[in-house]
């Protein structure tokens, strides 16, 4: 029973650690991305080993070993939207006057406008973290229930030779 248990939690440790690193990856952190790509590696390590002694007698192994995959994948994208590293900019469109979005809590947050005279359109561009995503939506839709939002992933650009 303990080999099993060591087996499943082993994947779910290196699946839900692998997405994490992923993520860490994407959003420039590259040496804490190194770092968890060698506790990936050591607990693969493991958890592969004890899986492949003995496998032709016992098969149930790579049931477990699956299994704790599959955790491991769902646990780690939990992790991520916990987490929710790096920034997006909201792109809305909506008829709404610019002013009145303001007024609704979002004066803290970088907001450009665009208006469109013809159509009476503003198309806002508002940079923000992942995290706040749900938050203003839900804002920007009590407002405007027609109001169309985009996100897209923001990245701040330093250091341009």
């Amino acid at each position: 029973m303990w080999i099993y248990l060591a087996i499943f939690f082993s994947k779910i440790i290196e699946n839900a650690v692998g997405t994490l690193r992923l993520i860490v990856v994407a959003n420039g952190k590259k040496k804490l991305g190194a770092l968890l790509q060698g506790i990936v590696a050591l607990v693969w390590i493991f958890g592969t080993g004890i899986v492949i002694v003995d496998i032709n007698k016992d098969i149930f192994k790579i049931v477990i070993f699956v299994i704790g995959s599959i955790a491991g994948s769902y646990l780690g994208s939990i992790m991520e939207e916990k987490i929710a590293l790096g920034s997006n900019m909201l792109i809305c469109i909506t008829k709404e006057k610019f002013e009145n979005i303001i007024k609704e809590k979002l004066y803290n947050y970088k907001i450009t406008t665009i208006c469109e005279k013809d159509n009476n359109n503003s198309v806002l561009l508002i940079v923000l973290k992942r995290k706040e995503i749900n938050n203003i939506s839900k804002i920007l839709k009590r407002i405007d229930k027609d109001i169309v939002i985009i996100s897209e992933k923001a990245k701040t650009i330093n250091n341009i030779v």
